[in-house]
C-alpha cells in the first residue's frame, strides 16, 4: 500500500474486522457443501464459447403465472393510499429522520404498497402486462412474501401468517395463531420465499442466483419502505431454512400437492424500535388452523438437477449462522445522496429498469460520487442498518461519460480493509491512483485510463446497456473465503448484499434524474481474468449499468391498480403515453 493511501484511508487505517459469537462458539462449516456451492457457482458461469446451460428456448405456452395464490384462504383487501404524503426522497437514504407512524392497516398497506406492490402497467396491442417497486430478472418475479401479524384492530383473522398478493393488494390468511402466542406485539415479521421454477424457465441452472439476486432486491425494498414510515427492518439471521419453512407453512405438503415448491429465503422484523430489541425467537408456533392451497404457475416443469442441489447444499442451518462478522465503524461523512425534488413514494413508484440508454448522456463528477455514495455501508442510515455483515462487495467501474472524470477502469472500495487483499489479487500494473478532484474520502481507485466501452459491452454478452451508459460496473464479492469460514449458506447471502446494493443504485439514479438496470449476463471469468484473479478468493456476482434511458413510444403506461374496482393509488392515473 503506497504512503499517500494511507494518508487518505485517515480514519480507516486501524479498522480490523471483528468476529461477535454467540454459542456456539465455533462455525460448524460443512466443507463439502462449500465445494458442491462453489461447483454450482463455476457450472452456471457464462463463458466467451458457451452459456450456463438453459432451457435452450422459451416455452411459452408454459410461461409461470407471476402471481401466487391460495385457493379458499380468507382475504383481506389492503387500503391504497388515496394521496402521497410520504417524507422528501432523502429520508430513503437517511438524510431526514422520519417520525414513526402507528401500526395499523392504512400504514402496514403502504408498507406493502411501496415495498413489494405493483408500479405500473405496461401496454401493446394484444398484451399487456404488470411492472412492480421491486424489480426482478425477466420480470420474472420468484419471490414471495408473508406477513406475520400480532391480533391488529380490524383484522378480523387475528394473529397469524398472511401471503401477501401483490396483483390484489391483499393478505391471503394462511394460519391462525392461538390468541396468548401472539409474535409480536410491537411490531410484525415478514417472510421471503422463492419459487426457483419462475426463473428457471426462461434462464436455466443460473436462475438460482437470479433468484437470490431477487431477494436481496425485495429485503432492501422492506427497509426503504420502512423507510418511508419512521419503521426499521432487522434481518434474522437465526432462521434457519426448516424452522422459517415451518413458519410459513411451506412443509406443508398438502397444500402444495399440485403447486411449484417454494424455497425459504429470510425473515425480517419490521417494527418502531432500537437496533437490537427483541425480536420473534426461533422456536415453533403451533398454528391452530390453516387455510387455503396453492395455484399452479405452470402445466409442466423442466427439472434441474443443478438448482435442487444448489438449494440443498445452501441450506441455512440455525446453528451455522449464529456468528456476525462486523466491522469496527466507519467514519464515513454524513449521506449526500442526489438532490431531488420528488417525495419518497414518488421515487419509489416510478423506478423502472431501462430496457436502452441513448448513448451520448453525460453525469457530472459530483452526481457519480453521490450515487455511489449511496452504496457505502453507514451502520446507522437506511438501507444497511439492516445488514449485521461487513461489506464483502465492492464495485468494479467502467466510466464512460463523467465530466472532468478520464474514461476507463475504477475501483469503489466499499470497505478500507480490503484494499492490501485487493491489490495484492489484481494483476501488476494498475494505477491505483486516486483521480483529481475528489472529495478527500471518496473511496475512489484509477486503476487504468482508456475506453472501456467496447469491453464492457463484450463482458455483457454483447449487451449496448453497458457500454451506452455513463458508466456501468461488476459487483466483486469477497467468496471463497468467507464461505470456507461461515458455510455454504453464506453464498445466498452474498448474493442478497448484490440485490441490495442494486436497489439502491436504482434509487440513487433515479432520484439523479438518469435511469439504471441489472444485468445478470455477464461473462465471469472473463472479468476475473482481466483483472488478474486466479482462484475464488474474489468472484463478481452481479452487474449493474446507469445512463441516460431511452424510452420504448409503442407502450403505454396504466396505473398499477387500475383493475381494482373503487380503488384508488396515489401511483394510479389514467392511461397515458409512457
Amino acid at each position: 500500500m503506497r504512503e499517500d493511501d494511507l494518508t487518505r484511508a485517515g480514519p480507516f487505517q486501524n479498522v480490523t474486522r471483528t468476529t461477535l459469537k454467540t454459542a456456539p462458539t465455533t462455525l460448524p462449516t460443512d466443507q463439502a457443501s462449500v465445494d458442491e456451492i462453489i461447483a454450482y457457482h463455476d457450472r452456471s458461469k457464462h463463458h466467451l464459447d458457451h452459456y450456463a446451460r438453459g432451457p435452450g428456448g422459451l416455452d411459452w405456452a408454459n410461461q409461470p403465472n407471476p402471481f401466487r395464490s391460495f385457493a379458499d384462504s380468507p382475504v383481506l383487501r389492503l387500503p391504497l393510499a388515496a394521496r402521497d404524503d410520504t417524507p422528501p426522497a432523502s429520508a430513503l437514504f437517511g438524510v431526514v429522520q422520519v417520525a414513526p407512524r402507528p401500526f395499523n392497516l392504512e400504514t402496514i398497506g403502504l408498507f406493502f404498497e411501496l415495498s413489494l406492490g405493483l408500479s405500473a402497467r405496461k401496454e401493446i396491442p394484444g398484451s399487456s402486462w404488470f411492472l412492480r417497486v421491486n424489480p426482478s430478472s425477466g420480470n420474472l418475479h420468484p419471490t414471495e412474501a408473508y406477513a406475520v401479524l400480532p391480533a391488529l384492530e380490524y383484522l378480523p383473522g387475528g394473529a397469524g401468517v398472511y401471503h401477501y398478493s401483490s396483483v390484489q393488494h391483499a393478505l391471503e390468511q394462511r394460519a391462525r395463531w392461538p390468541q396468548k402466542a401472539q409474535p409480536d406485539t410491537a411490531g410484525f415479521h415478514v417472510g421471503l420465499t422463492s419459487v426457483t421454477w419462475r426463473e428457471a424457465w426462461k434462464y436455466g441452472e443460473r436462475a438460482f442466483r437470479y433468484c437470490q439476486h431477487d431477494a436481496g432486491h425485495a429485503l432492501a425494498a422492506l427497509r426503504f419502505a420502512a423507510a418511508v414510515l419512521g419503521w426499521r427492518v432487522q434481518w434474522l439471521p437465526g432462521w434457519g431454512d426448516t424452522q422459517l419453512a415451518k413458519l410459513l407453512g411451506l412443509d406443508r405438503t398438502e397444500d402444495f400437492t399440485d403447486a411449484e415448491r417454494e424455497t425459504p429465503e429470510l425473515l425480517v422484523r419490521v417494527c418502531a424500535c432500537a437496533a437490537g430489541a427483541p425480536a420473534l425467537p426461533s422456536s415453533e408456533y403451533a398454528s391452530i388452523e390453516w387455510f387455503g392451497r396453492a395455484n399452479r404457475l405452470s402445466q409442466s416443469q423442466l427439472a434441474w438437477p443443478a438448482i435442487t442441489a444448489a438449494i440443498g447444499a445452501s441450506e441455512r442451518v440455525a446453528a451455522s449462522i449464529n456468528a456476525i462478522e462486523s466491522v469496527a465503524p466507519a467514519i464515513w461523512p454524513p449521506p449526500s445522496p442526489p438532490a431531488s425534488a420528488l417525495t419518497a413514494g414518488q421515487l419509489i413508484r416510478q423506478r423502472r429498469s431501462a430496457v436502452d440508454f441513448d448513448g451520448h448522456t453525460t453525469i457530472a463528477l459530483e452526481t457519480f460520487l453521490a450515487i455511489l455514495d449511496s452504496t457505502l455501508p453507514r451502520p446507522a442510515s437506511p438501507l444497511f442498518d439492516a445488514w449485521p455483515f461487513a461489506a464483502r462487495l465492492h464495485l468494479v467501474l467502467f466510466v464512460h461519460r463523467v465530466t472532468a472524470l478520464a474514461p476507463g477502469l475504477y475501483l469503489w472500495l466499499r470497505a478500507a480493509v480490503d484494499q492490501q487483499l485487493l491489490q495484492q489479487a489484481f494483476r501488476a500494473g494498475f494505477d491505483w491512483e486516486t483521480p483529481p478532484n475528489l472529495p478527500w474520502l471518496a473511496p475512489l481507485y484509477q486503476l487504468g485510463k482508456g475506453d472501456v466501452r467496447d469491453f464492457a459491452r463484450d463482458l455483457s454478452c454483447g449487451q449496448d446497456i453497458a457500454s451506452d451508459s455513463a458508466f456501468s460496473l461488476g459487483m466483486l464479492a469477497h467468496f471463497e473465503p468467507v464461505l470456507r469460514e461461515r458455510g455454504a449458506g453464506a453464498y445466498r447471502e452474498l448474493f442478497w448484499e448484490a440485490g441490495m446494493l442494486g436497489q439502491v443504485l436504482y434509487l440513487a439514479a433515479e432520484a439523479a434524474g438518469v435511469r439504471g438496470t441489472g444485468i445478470g449476463c455477464y461473462l465471469d471469468d472473463v472479468l476475473h481474468r482481466a483483472l488478474g484473479l486466479a482462484n475464488h478468493d474474489w468472484q463478481s456476482l452481479y452487474h449493474f449499468t446507469i445512463g441516460g434511458p431511452v424510452e420504448d413510444s409503442r407502450l403505454r403506461t396504466v396505473g398499477p391498480y387500475a383493475h381494482l374496482e373503487g380503488q384508488k393509488s396515489s401511483g394510479s392515473s389514467p392511461a397515458v403515453s409512457a
